[in-house]
């Protein structure tokens, strides 16, 4: 898998690979607004506003096609991290986190990182050393689990 910057003209196939990850994986567990609020989140237009607001992803290409992507925000908050089903069990999500950090880092990370950790996710962030701060929570019907990990800086 190679790795490279996104763009915002990547907000399409961005927008539509959580889509369908996010339907297969997470909107089992919301309630009705749950879902609204959570797919409304990954429209294009949701993914263009979060690049216009400095939010910074990472896509990970096998051929030219776009199979996972890692966004983050204020250099320390994961927000999302997703690899195509079929590219799955390889290390990309891993690989993917380590590029979105460093340039967190590089960028001024101030010693941590947080997560909202959807429920079927969080045993992949507590392997790399991420924490819950707490239980399971749930606002505008979407359910998750705020994690955190120190990290060092650069």
């Amino acid at each position: 898998m190679d790795i490279r910057p996104a763009f915002i003209t990547d907000s399409n196939a961005i927008s539509q690979l959580l889509t369908v990850l996010a339907k297969k994986y997470i909107i089992g567990e919301l309630s009705e607004e749950g879902v609204n609020n959570l797919l409304g989140s990954m429209t294009v237009a949701s993914i263009q506003a979060f690049f216009d607001q400095g939010y910074r992803y990472h896509v990970g290409e096998i051929n030219h096609k776009i199979v996972g992507v890692v966004g983050t925000r204020d250099n320390s908050h994961l927000f999302h991290l997703f690899v195509d089903e079929k590219h799955q069990g390889n290390g990309y999500s891993s690989m993917l986190w380590q590029i979105g950090r460093k340039a967190c880092l590089t960028a001024g990370n101030p010693g941590y990182f947080t997560v909202n950790s959807s429920l079927n996710a969080q045993e992949i962030y507590k392997g790399w050393g991420f924490v819950p701060l707490g239980g399971i929570r749930e606002g505008g019907g979407v359910k998750d689990i705020p994690m955190k990990i120190e990290s060092p800086k650069q």
